[in-house]
């Protein structure tokens, strides 16, 4: 044992002391870092998740955006039902045939096939879509300061400014302290008929500015493919001038019947200046300007009205040695129309519903862009293809012979005859009848008889009309107005299923088209396309219903011994097309409308169109609607 101890002993006598320090250091720290390590685990609390107290925040009231959404969808291709219809009064018209439109309108516009649909966002003064080769226009209202607040305008400060206008080089910061509109449009012509002075805001979206002292500054460039000498021809009601490479070569402009000098500015030296009627006063030739092959100048146009009213500004081109027609008796030749580009059908429709006809053409003639449209050999008119029959549901197709299945696998030929209760009756080549229990049969078969036996619908197209308040008069006016009288319609449907199977369970398609008529015409006018989907189960015996957004339609006369024009409400047609594209129940004001309903769908909105419901060009205004000293000739 002493032995033991005494070993024992020495082993810790004997140590080093650097090694017993450095023991004793280690054992301590060991010691320390438990000790905060049992701390740290036991005093350490599971987090508790405390939801924030929730907070006020003020509702922001959000402006509505000024944007027309389209509503319209082409509607699947759709075969024939019959259904009982009440037939409104629609007069039957003869319609002329179409004319003066040439092929290719639509391609080929600034180097590309397509082109986007512009029916519903047609304006005379521009589209908000650009098309690839247009002029840039923007909107200055004159009667408000650059925030937006009204200051005092008059017509002769009108004047006044524009003539400062031109007279600095058409310096930008003239107009600088004018309100602009942030909403740009873009034209491929310049040719705005004899038409309200509010529709210039209005195609800026801007529907609160005033109908007058305002201004449309319209630029871009000015080139031609091949070596061209050429001169404008214009007519600008108030105002309309035009600037080429910097220097202004054009100004037209007339005031309550008289002409606006700015003789210091430019003159016309031509003796035809002032002699030949386009629209409603005398044209204007311009400068002669020639153009080199490809090579680009500036061009601005800027039109403005005064005092409120009527407008009317038209840019026509002549070429240098080329012959034109004269189609007004007593009148001068008729140029075309200045373009950029083809112009957009729907555009060229809404600029020929108030053209008087001779006054310019606007399917030929040159159009500045820098290259050369791919040409097509001119052929007799090819007959349009008929479009796709409806897929209407008969009942001949229904009960015809076809292969059924069982859910046991076994096939057989029958042809459908009724359904009652939950039997399906089919009855074999041989004309035996049997009853099937509907669960026998396959899910295909199961469907092809809910399918073909859909609900009845109880149909009510709705319109609705709200008169608007004609335009504000400028405050020098003596309070003549002419005739005018201005709606807001808003068109719907109400669709109510009856007598709906308890097998049916499937969305179908509403969809109507709202019809408008020419006041001063034979055709009609498709004014709204709306569609929307739902399932008859989930509305039984109950409405489903939708509106679509306003559609302003107008009645005017250039003045009050001259014919009333425009448009107004004529009637409907609603269909409802289950899933497979077909017609399962309609609804129309007029009969024909459903007949040529394959025709009726494939056109755009404001499209003008005949009893076969295909395209036409709009009713044009006649010699009655023009002033008395236009109707002379020279």
């Amino acid at each position: 044992m002493k032995t033991f101890n005494k070993k024992s002993k020495g082993v810790v006598k004997g140590a080093p002391s650097g090694f017993v320090i450095s023991l004793l250091i280690h054992a301590a720290a060991f010691m320390l870092a438990g000790l905060f390590v049992v701390f740290t685990v036991v005093q350490k609390e599971e987090k508790k998740f405390v939801p924030p107290k929730p907070v006020d925040r003020p509702k922001m009231k959000l402006k509505k955006p000024q944007v027309k959404v389209k509503k319209s969808a082409k509607p699947k291709a759709t075969t024939r039902i019959v259904t009982k219809v009440q037939k409104a009064n629609m007069p039957d018209i003869q319609l002329p045939e179409m004319s003066g439109i040439s092929d290719g309108l639509v391609g080929d516009i600034g180097g590309f096939e397509f082109m986007p649909d512009l029916s519903e966002l047609a304006s005379p003064f521009g589209e908000t879509i650009s098309t690839g080769n247009d002029l840039k226009g923007q909107f200055y209202n004159m009667n408000r300061g650059r925030d937006g607040q009204p200051i005092p305008m008059t017509s002769d400060q009108m004047e006044a400014l524009l003539h400062s206008y031109f007279a600095s080089g058409w310096r930008q910061s003239k107009l600088s302290r004018y309100y602009r509109s942030p909403n740009t449009i873009y034209a491929t012509t310049i040719c705005v008929p004899t038409v309200m002075s509010q529709l210039a805001p209005e195609a800026f979206g801007e529907q609160d500015s005033e109908g007058w002292c305002w201004a449309v500054l319209y630029e871009g460039e000015l080139v031609y493919p091949e070596d061209i000498t050429f001169r404008f021809w214009g007519v600008g009601d108030k105002l309309m001038a035009v600037n080429v490479d910097g220097e202004t070569v054009l100004i037209c402009a007339y005031n309550s019947s008289r002409r606006i000098e700015f003789a210091d500015i430019w003159q016309s030296k031509d003796p035809n200046d002032n002699v030949y009627y386009f629209g409603e006063h005398r044209a204007r030739p311009s400068d002669w300007i020639t153009l080199k092959a490809g090579e680009p100048k500036s061009i601005k146009v800027l039109m403005s009205d005064i005092e409120g009213g009527l407008v009317y500004h038209m840019l026509s081109v002549e070429v240098q040695g080329e012959e034109y027609p004269r189609t007004r008796a007593g009148g001068g030749p008729t140029f075309p129309v200045f373009r950029t580009a083809e112009i957009p059908v729907a555009t060229m429709d809404r600029i020929y519903s108030d053209l008087y006809p001779g006054d310019t053409t606007l399917t030929n003639g040159p159009i500045f862009r820098d290259y050369v449209a791919k040409q097509v050999e001119k052929a007799a008119p090819q007959p349009q293809p008929e479009p796709e029959p409806l897929r209407i549901l008969e009942k001949e197709e229904v009960e015809q012979m076809r292969i059924w299945t069982g859910t046991d696998g076994r096939t057989f030929d029958a042809r459908l005859r009724t359904v009652m209760g939950g039997m399906a009756v089919l009855e074999s080549p041989q004309g035996k009848q049997v009853k099937v229990p509907w669960d026998s049969l396959s899910s295909e078969d199961q469907d092809f008889i809910s399918l073909n036996r859909p609900p009845k619908f109880e149909i009510n197209f709705q319109n609705s009309s709200v008169q608007i308040m004609n335009p504000e008069q400028p405050p020098w006016s003596d309070g003549t107005q002419r005739p005018l009288q201005t709606f807001n319609y808003t068109f719907g449907v109400q669709v109510s299923p009856k007598s709906l199977a308890s097998q049916y369970d499937f969305p179908v398609t509403v969809e109507y088209h709202a019809i408008g008529e020419e006041v001063d015409g034979n055709n009609f006018v498709l004014l709204e396309r709306n569609q929307q989907t739902f399932n008859p189960a989930d509305y039984n015996r109950k409405t489903f219903s939708f509106k679509g957004q306003p559609v302003r339609l107008r009645r005017m006369a250039y003045r009050s011994t001259a014919p009333v024009r425009g448009t107004r409400y004529s009637g409907y047609v609603v269909t409802i097309t289950d899933k497979r594209g077909v017609i399962i129940d309609y609804d129309a004001s007029n009969e024909f409308l459903f007949e040529n309903y394959a025709n009726l769908k494939n056109l755009t909105v404001n499209t003008h169109f005949n009893r076969e419901c295909k395209r036409v060009i709009p009713a044009r205004p006649t010699e009655d609607s023009r002033g008395s000293g236009a109707t002379s000739g020279n």
